[in-house]
């Protein structure tokens, strides 16, 4: 293709893959002009020579760093979750296919785009992810523990501290039960379990360290319930929520809200979608539950009348879910606006 074929772009689509990106173009008649297969290494070189248009990408792990180094070049990136993408797609699947799709997207005038994220919220949410697998991997170690023990005929009751109290006292006194190979199993697991808990609590103290030098943090964590890690997973997702018009948006972005299904002027609602963070939708449910263990403290929150006629018409769970509902909507009106909760904060508020 001549180089003037670039002059009159209007949207460039980019599928972005771990070595190679396939990029696809259309001019303001709608017609594909460009159409090539590019090195990661090569984007800059490459994007150097084109017109300034719009760049569409779908929402994934380098789409943040890519976004940044157009913007920077005088581009115009969109990053696309994939679900409004799909839509657009033609034919099979494939990576042309793919970014033809988002070149097409991102024309759309009503389309939601993700913010792009700042290198700060990266590393936040990267100190998130690393405390998960930590978490994730010391409790497949208890459970493995666990499990050893029960094949050796012994039980011990629910619960982390439990185990962790009678843990050496079970290897002295059901000595003659435990192999020595078994026991140095159990001795290997245990010593796992213990520098896991070193780890978490090293990157839940750099975490709550953030939340409370950060102000947006030490304003959502004003909220009864929300304490350091819901409010950093919370900043370093949504950054200050402009991305959402209503705290209801935020909960339908979370997976907070009912899943609808209406056709015919009649309204189904079912389930929650459990759409969006799966980690701070869970977050935010262990929330509710520490304001819902002590209910002498609801009418302590402006919320505590809701709360009171809401557990008379609802079981635990449901109530659960409609307090997690509220809490980040609440949420998402304070790290937008800039304020604080109207309820002073207490040590039920100082939960997770």
């Amino acid at each position: 293709m001549a180089k003037t074929d670039f002059d009159e772009l209007m949207s460039i689509g980019i599928d972005i893959g771990k070595d190679t990106f396939h990029v696809v173009g259309f001019d303001t008649d709608g017609q594909l002009v460009l159409r090539r297969q590019i090195k990661r290494l090569a984007l800059i070189a490459v994007f150097e020579k084109l017109p300034r248009c719009i760049v569409g990408m779908e929402a994934c792990l380098s789409a943040h760093f890519v976004s940044r180094s157009l913007r920077k070049m005088g581009f115009e990136p969109r990053i696309i979750p994939a679900i409004y993408v799909k839509p657009f797609i033609k034919g099979q699947k494939n990576d042309y296919n793919d970014a033809e799709a988002i070149a097409e997207a991102a024309l759309r005038p009503n389309l939601t785009v993700v913010p792009e994220k700042s290198q700060e919220q990266l590393d936040l949410q990267a100190l998130h992810r690393v405390r998960s697998r930590l978490v994730s991997r010391r409790t497949a170690t208890i459970n493995q523990i666990r499990a050893f023990l029960i094949e050796q005929g012994i039980t011990v009751r629910k619960g982390l501290r439990a185990l962790k109290n009678s843990f050496e006292a079970i290897l002295k006194e059901r000595e003659d039960e435990i192999s020595p190979r078994m026991r140095t199993i159990l001795i290997g697991l245990y010593g796992d379990w213990l520098w896991l808990d070193e780890r978490i609590d090293t990157v839940s103290k750099e975490i709550e360290q953030i939340s409370r030098t950060e102000e947006n943090c030490v304003n959502v964590m004003t909220i009864p319930g929300i304490g350091p890690m819901i409010s950093t997973a919370m900043v370093a997702a949504v950054g200050t929520g402009e991305a959402f018009e209503r705290g209801r948006d935020f909960a339908a972005w979370v997976g907070l809200v009912p899943r609808q299904y209406s056709t015919g002027g009649r309204t189904v609602l079912g389930r929650i979608t459990k759409r969006g963070s799966r980690y701070l939708r869970m977050l935010f449910v262990q929330a509710a539950k520490v304001i819902l263990m002590r209910t002498n403290r609801w009418p302590d929150f402006s919320f505590g009348g809701w709360l009171t006629k809401a557990a008379e018409r609802m079981n635990r769970n449901k109530l659960a879910v409609a307090l997690a509902n509220k809490l980040a909507r609440m949420a998402w009106s304070i790290l937008r606006h800039k304020s604080a909760f109207d309820a002073p904060r207490d040590e039920v508020a100082i939960g997770v």
